[in-house]
């Protein structure tokens, strides 16, 4: 799947005593999660979440002649729970859904009041959403290796084994444990640079949180 772009988150209280282990432990796991390199940070990332949510921000960003240009800026809001389950709302310049129950994607465009249906399948694969929606098994579909460290964050390089791919590399960067954005390069030399934040691990979510209810009135087109 491609995210399309507009035109795409334990400590016990103990007492008295116990209070200074607590902090103890809590400043030794911080202090360990900061010096873990991009990789052992993702692979616990990935096997410590199930499903998470936050907010977003996307830009495009070219390089003209030396210069880079920052265009096509959207921000929205996500959720999901791993495999294959998500809510991705873009709601600036425009809204649109792409949501996904496990079986199949949706598309949604509040401005034409449409909704396009495929079969997920391996829709994910090799795609960016595999990163965060898809199963924990990413070396499957991804060779990973270290990307060194950029404005105080650990990055992950993530170039996908199969060829039927529209990007050619992406970059994850992790800082305590989760991720921080995403940098997707494409075989046409274009970067979309997404950024997290208010990132939740593990909410509480309901049985029918991925439900897609085709809004009133919408045209449905199955692909």
């Amino acid at each position: 799947m491609q995210i399309k772009i507009q035109a795409s988150p334990l400590l016990k209280k103990w007492h008295v005593a116990g209070v200074t282990v607590a902090i103890g432990l809590s400043a030794a796991l911080f202090s360990a999660q900061a010096a873990a390199s991009a990789l052992e940070q993702f692979k616990q990332f990935v096997a410590s979440t199930q499903s998470a949510k936050g907010e977003f921000v996307q830009r495009l960003v070219k390089t003209d002649s030396g210069t880079v240009k920052v265009s096509n800026t959207s921000s929205g809001s996500f959720v999901f729970s791993r495999p294959g389950k998500f809510i991705w709302t873009y709601q600036k310049p425009y809204e649109q859904v792409l949501q996904a129950d496990g079986d199949k994607l949706f598309i949604y465009d509040k401005d034409l009041n449409q909704v396009t249906t495929k079969k997920l399948g391996n829709a994910l694969g090799s795609s960016p959403a595999a990163i965060l929606f898809g199963s924990n098994d990413l070396e499957k579909n991804f060779t990973l290796k270290e990307g060194g460290t950029k404005d105080g964050m650990e990055w992950l390089e993530a170039t996908p084994k199969t060829k039927d791919t529209t990007f050619d590399r992406i970059g994850i960067a992790l800082k305590d444990g989760v991720p921080h954005a995403m940098e997707l390069r494409d075989s046409f030399g274009q970067t979309s640079l997404l950024s997290f934040t208010n990132f939740e691990k593990n909410p509480p979510l309901k049985a029918t949180s991925f439900t897609f209810v085709v809004p009133k009135g919408a045209d449905v087109f199955n692909q």
